[in-house]
């Protein structure tokens, strides 16, 4: 297989990325993308960095020359959509950045879009009439962009819907129809054929009872800890359910491309992490 030479920094030259985030030292970010740079043979370097929204701005202003690119986690992505100045597609349409290149000048991009529809086609998803999107972050615009063209039908499912208001705009952008719904009714709504969870850890934990008798496929963004309380039920129930892993090695794929110039498979990227949850 040809790994290819990346296209933007000679093979040689030593360059630092790091995904910054708070909390971070559960971040599986490092060990997947050092495994990308093992495989392409190039000296980089990548380190989970504690920064919180406030430091964001004045950590990216004090990176040096040797600084290629940057991952963000919660809670830095709308902070780093507003920093970056370009934007490269679908940031403007969700509003949210995972990922600041450091060139020229500072561009963000968002591979939670590309990853998470990589993730529903590896399960064989490429239409449903309806999905449910449980919470109203970062993470949940990624979801309601990915799921445009997938979807007939997005529901996405909130304990405050104004404080969601914003997602109308996104689904607006990525054109694709978009209600707003109450946590309260969120039975109903997890008998779509298939539910995306966003929210933080155990806050579906409250969910497990009210799994329907015959589940879709869920997809939940969180990998540490995993099975969640809800995962574990809609396996118990007979659904399927795939965990946040799938999503970190998929977009870190697409990260790694557009940080080195060069593709890694997805295979030497999913061999770097256990991946237990395919199920």
């Amino acid at each position: 297989m040809d790994r290819g030479e990346p296209e933007l920094t000679p093979r040689a030259t030593v360059r630092r990325c790091a995904v910054l985030g708070s909390p971070i030292a559960h971040s599986l970010s490092p060990t997947l993308h050092r495994a990308a740079y093992a495989y392409l043979d190039l000296p980089w370097s990548y380190e989970a960095i504690e920064v919180t929204e406030p430091e964001l701005a004045g950590v990216v202003r004090g990176l040096g020359p040797q600084w290629r690119g940057l991952s963000l986690t919660m809670p830095l992505k709308r902070a780093a959509a507003s920093l970056a100045e370009v934007a490269a597609p679908p940031v403007p349409a969700v509003g949210v950045a995972n990922t600041l290149l450091l060139e020229d000048r500072l561009v963000a991009h968002n591979t939670d879009v590309s990853g998470m529809r990589a993730v529903l086609l590896e399960a064989g998803v490429r239409h449903v009439p309806r999905a449910t999107v449980l919470g109203g972050g970062a993470t949940a615009a990624a979801a309601v962009a990915a799921l445009a063209g997938v979807a007939d039908q997005t529901v996405v499912c909130v304990r405050d819907p104004e404080r969601a208001a914003g997602l109308r705009g996104v689904a607006g952008r990525v054109g694709t129809p978009l209600t707003l719904s109450k946590w309260s009714g969120v039975a109903e709504l997890l008998a779509a054929p298939l539910v995306v969870s966003t929210t933080p850890a155990r806050a579906t934990d409250e969910l497990a009872s009210l799994v329907p008798s015959t589940p879709g496929l869920l997809l939940d963004v969180l990998y540490d800890p995993w099975p969640t309380a809800l995962a574990r039920a809609w396996l118990t129930r007979g659904g399927r359910a795939i965990g946040g892993l799938a999503l970190l090695v998929h977009q870190a794929v697409d990260q790694v491309r557009l940080m080195t110039g060069s593709t890694v498979p997805v295979e030497v990227m999913r061999a770097a992490v256990t991946l237990p949850e395919s199920t």
